[in-house]
């Protein structure tokens, strides 16, 4: 069966990739018009040259007047891939770790109606791609591992690789998620309530690839066994804000850390949550495009 093509946005985060943010966008540039509608890139006021080299490549920038994290420069490319009324939204990273040349296989898979969440996946099959420093591998597969173990029911299917940041998501979807967790700990406040929310997933393949084994994740986090607690704390206490809407199977064991508790199908923002299409125009640039300038 034929299916037209959504209207796409691609969102590419980065923070001090003036090694690679030229070459990926000029890698993406060709899908703008057949796959994508607009590319967007968000820098998450990086010290190097990219903040020189950004504007002067045809794409949409938004820039953040101070560095917010890996998962704030998400969270900000849903709440415009929100208010200006796309149908999905692709996201990719800029160090060249994701290779633009599937971007139009997300786009066909994102052209059915059986997902809301299309994840690329690094291990789905077996593939002679590069070797992950082997304390990326460990957490990766301990936490994939404890959210299946927890949450796959919840989604549809089970996952292979929790934090491959190559995928697409339904932007209908993302309206309904109340996201908040700035840093890399991201996908595991997103799982959680995606599989509160029902959302559907699949995964699709894709070349597995490390550009940095010695990239610092900042904030404390390089030290693999604290950087595991972190993200096993924001998934635990995110199983606790949205136990009413997850089977209790999901909570067995789970660390009940103190916090608000969500009551059962809430379609209310509770206080201290965001909602992703609200107020994300000011402090951006005015014109046609969809964002310049800073963003605080």
């Amino acid at each position: 069966m034929h299916h037209s093509l959504p209207n796409v946005l691609l969102a590419i985060p980065a923070f001090n990739e003036e090694a690679t943010i030229a070459r990926v966008v000029e890698q993406a540039l060709p899908h703008r018009g057949s796959s994508i509608r607009e590319i967007l890139v968000i820098d998450d006021a990086s010290t190097d040259t990219t903040r020189d080299i950004l504007p002067h490549l045809p794409v949409e920038v938004l820039r953040h007047a101070r560095n917010r994290g890996y998962g704030r420069s998400l969270i900000d490319a849903f709440g415009i891939a929100i208010r200006e009324r796309y149908d999905w939204v692709i996201t990719m990273d800029a160090d060249g770790q994701h290779e633009p040349f599937w971007i139009p296989t997300f786009v066909h898979a994102a052209s059915g109606q059986d997902a809301d969440v299309i994840s690329g996946s690094r291990y789905l099959r077996a593939q002679s791609g590069d070797e992950p420093p082997p304390d990326r591998k460990r957490i990766n597969r301990l936490l994939t591992r404890e959210l299946n173990d927890r949450l796959s029911g919840c989604w549809g299917t089970t996952l292979t690789d929790a934090f491959c940041g190559f995928k697409a998501y339904r932007v209908q979807s993302l309206r309904r998620l109340r996201l908040s967790e700035q840093g890399y700990a991201f996908p595991m406040q997103f799982w959680v309530q995606a599989a509160a929310m029902g959302l559907r997933v699949r995964e699709l393949p894709v070349r597995r690839i490390y550009t940095g084994a010695v990239r610092s994740f900042g904030h404390g986090l390089d030290e693999p066994t604290h950087r595991l607690a972190v993200y096993r704390d924001v998934m635990h206490r995110e199983l606790r804000r949205w136990a009413a809407q997850l089977p209790q199977s999901a909570l067995m064991g789970a660390k009940m850390l103190e916090g608000p508790v969500l009551p059962a199908a809430s379609g209310v923002l509770q206080a201290g949550q965001r909602d992703l299409g609200a107020g994300f125009g000011s402090g951006l640039g005015s014109g046609s495009g969809l964002a310049s300038g800073l963003y605080e």
